[in-house]
């Protein structure tokens, strides 16, 4: 993971002074563990969860929200301030500042879409088959939220027909029996044969984390 965290940091700026990386894949994927790890890596890099900025009437037509909010102050170098959505009371909260730092994580399915790849330095897939995905979401969300599953799978099929994030990915996120595997994506952006696999063995060290093309 630090390898990676190396490398993410060494990428150029894509907004303002702020170096923004998306964390996509289909709901239930992993995608928010991942994202958490990874900035833990980063030394306590920002995570914008698009569950805060998505609502239950615009599941998916929220970008021009993020591209307000967050994406403009970013890119003048101010800080960000947005309404996180609660889903249970379905409206959104006080404001939350967001300023900017070396590296923020945009993490939720959409991170990688069309018109937000424009300002990504970076864009990672959580690589999991949908159903397979979607079934741990269901089992994660119990049947508290069958309803709002059963709407949810339907609208991410249109979207990601109609806007797919994998293709242009620089980095796709498989998760093994022992962490992590890196892989290089489509894109190239990051360079080819970037290869990290890191172990979540409590007594692992950086050394753990193997990058067989000299890639840091």
């Amino acid at each position: 993971m630090h390898v990676l965290a190396r490398r993410l940091r060494r990428l150029a700026p894509s907004v303002g002074p702020v170096r923004l990386v998306g964390v996509d894949g289909h709901a239930g994927s992993g995608k928010s563990t991942f994202a958490g790890r990874l900035a833990a890596a980063l030394g306590g890099a920002p995570v914008l969860h698009l569950d805060d900025i998505a609502c239950h009437e615009e599941l998916f037509a929220w970008d021009g929200r993020l591209l307000d909010e967050v994406i403009a102050p970013l890119g003048r170098g101010a800080t960000a301030r947005y309404r996180p959505y609660d889903w249970r009371a379905r409206c959104f909260g006080s404001p939350r500042a967001l300023p900017p730092a070396p590296v923020i994580l945009v993490e939720g399915v959409g991170a990688g879409r069309r018109t937000l790849r424009p300002y990504l330095a970076g864009l990672l897939w959580m690589d999991l088959p949908r159903e397979e995905a979607w079934a741990r979401g269901r089992a994660r969300d119990g049947e508290e939220q069958r309803e709002f599953w059963s709407g949810w799978t339907e609208a991410e099929r249109r979207h990601f027909a109609g806007d797919p994030s994998r293709p242009f990915a620089d980095l796709l996120v498989r998760q093994t029996e022992q962490g992590y595997e890196v892989l290089p994506g489509s894109s190239g952006r990051l360079g080819p044969g970037l290869l990290v696999t890191h172990r979540e063995d409590p007594s692992a060290r950086c050394g753990t984390c193997e990058d067989p093309h000299g890639g840091t």
